[in-house]
């Protein structure tokens, strides 16, 4: 029997891997995939948490999003969610070939929802016409290279301890998520419910974590996907078996988010009627021009450091970044993520953000935009599968923040401890972040502290204008409080 010759590489193939540059970054196809599948199971539960946040608020006249004052129509903002989600990750996975997702942003979902649609006669659209607003100006000013110039003149170790501070945080955020700590009795945080762990849905926590443990600690390829997969399961085989429940103050010990169960139906048809629902000035006549330009600010500073911060992890991560810790087609990044701030108002679901989520699949192997178009293509799937989707429980995705919070954490050695006008404000930034719940915080405060201790050691010379500008802002921005009280807005 003759053996047949090697066959070359079909030229499909060869395409993909030079138009991905997957290859030249180390990088597989298969490694792609899974840390694509990966970081779309660690930032899933936006499409169920962002329309439990503005999905279930009544605007300035009384209505919820998408019309109707008696009852939210959740399943109408969950689809057009993962819509604008997975078309605007697919976007930067094509356009800037970077390993980044991008969805409606928490902390800005709140924002639009509690602090700018429910001021009295503001409507959805008019907040929404905010969101694109604000995108709009972003891009503007990326365009115009500012954002950039911008992010180019931040020094490298204070970039380092943003990474740090972002895998921090993100650890807070999984181990919160997961009921692993919780709001305590005379203190910010506790262990567990009461100060000790108790219930099946930590126990599923642990044991993805622990599993996820041991497969990277032995170098297995897909371990966070694997790991992801396996406590999924055991939580489905949990609830079957047990009936454990969603969290409720009478079920403190239940699931945090999505009760793990097999659906009835895999498939539900999406419905988009969200996309397009935006006034882009209605909200002057309103509250005025003042009260806009402050709002657009808040959302917009936001935005824009946000983003930064998030990069700089992500590139930071998966080996990246430049001598100046600034990762390849930064700006293609930087316009696809304003283009989306703006998507997210014109979709009606908020301003979508990098998320910091997008971690776990460079922790599993993900180092090009083909890892972005796979958790796009998650996305667009989710619109029809949401079902499917609502399997995976907090307690199954969240141990992937932590392991990849203690990647980016491997980072701290890169900062000079000795030198006190870089590592204190690297302090600043990296604690801030966890302690305050914010990125852009710890940012401001590492920014303000930089320009202030090198003012007062005598080094006026070595601070950038851009970052005496941005110091400036970010005192802006931590006074905006005060500000509008003074404005009475």
């Amino acid at each position: 029997m003759a053996t047949s010759t090697p066959t070359k590489p079909t030229a499909p193939a060869g395409a993909l891997d030079r138009f991905f540059k997957i290859t030249e970054r180390g990088s597989s196809v298969g490694a792609e995939v899974r840390g694509g599948l990966v970081t779309f199971f660690a930032m899933s539960y936006i499409i169920v948490l962002n329309p439990l946040i503005i999905g279930t608020v009544q605007d300035g006249t009384g209505q919820y999003l998408g019309g109707g004052s008696d009852a939210p129509n959740l399943g109408m903002v969950a689809a057009t969610t993962a819509l604008v989600a997975g078309v605007m990750t697919i976007l930067m996975g094509v356009v800037a070939n970077f390993p980044l997702a991008l969805a409606a942003g928490l902390g800005l979902n709140a924002v639009v929802a509690f602090s700018i649609a429910s001021l009295e006669g503001v409507t959805w659209a008019d907040a929404m016409g905010l969101v694109v607003l604000e995108g709009l100006i972003i891009l503007l000013l990326v365009l115009t290279g500012f954002r950039e110039a911008v992010f180019r003149a931040v020094p490298v170790q204070l970039k380092t301890a943003i990474s740090v501070g972002i895998g921090l945080f993100i650890a807070l955020i999984g181990l919160y998520d997961a009921g692993f700590v919780t709001p305590g009795n005379g203190t910010p945080l506790q262990l567990g419910s009461g100060g000790s762990l108790a219930g099946w849905p930590i126990v599923v926590f642990v044991v993805g974590l622990l599993l996820m443990i041991v497969l990277l600690t032995r170098r297995v390829r897909g371990a966070i996907l694997i790991s992801i997969v396996v406590a999924t399961l055991f939580a489905v085989a949990l609830e079957a078996v047990v009936g454990i429940g969603g969290r409720s103050e009478d079920n403190p010990s239940g699931w945090s988010l999505d009760v793990p169960a097999i659906p009835d139906t895999l498939v539900a048809a999406p419905d988009f009627s969200l996309l397009g629902q935006f006034s882009l000035f209605g909200s002057v006549e309103k509250i005025g021009v003042v009260a806009v330009v402050l709002l657009v600010f808040s959302i917009m500073l936001a935005d824009f450091f946000d983003t930064m911060g998030t990069m700089v992890a992500i590139g930071s991560e998966a080996n990246l970044l430049d001598e100046r810790g600034a990762p390849p087609r930064t700006r293609q990044i930087l316009v696809v993520d304003s283009l989306a701030a703006a998507a997210g108002g014109a979709g009606s679901v908020s301003s979508n953000t990098s998320y910091i989520e997008s971690a776990t699949g460079v922790g599993d192997g993900a180092r090009t935009g083909l890892a972005s178009v796979v958790t796009g293509i998650a996305f667009l799937l989710a619109t029809f599968l949401s079902p499917l989707v609502a399997m995976v429980p907090y307690e199954a995705a969240t141990p992937a923040l932590i392991i990849v919070g203690f990647l980016m954490m491997m980072q701290v050695s890169g900062i000079t401890w000795t030198s006190y006008e870089i590592a204190i404000p690297a302090f600043l930034t990296i604690i801030l972040m966890p302690f305050t719940y914010s990125i852009t915080t710890g940012i401001g405060a590492g920014f303000i502290s930089y320009v202030v201790l090198k003012v007062a050691v005598g080094k006026v010379r070595e601070i950038h204008p851009l970052m005496w500008f941005s110091a400036a802002l970010f005192v802006i921005y931590f006074a905006l409080g005060p500000i509008r009280g003074l404005l009475g807005v």
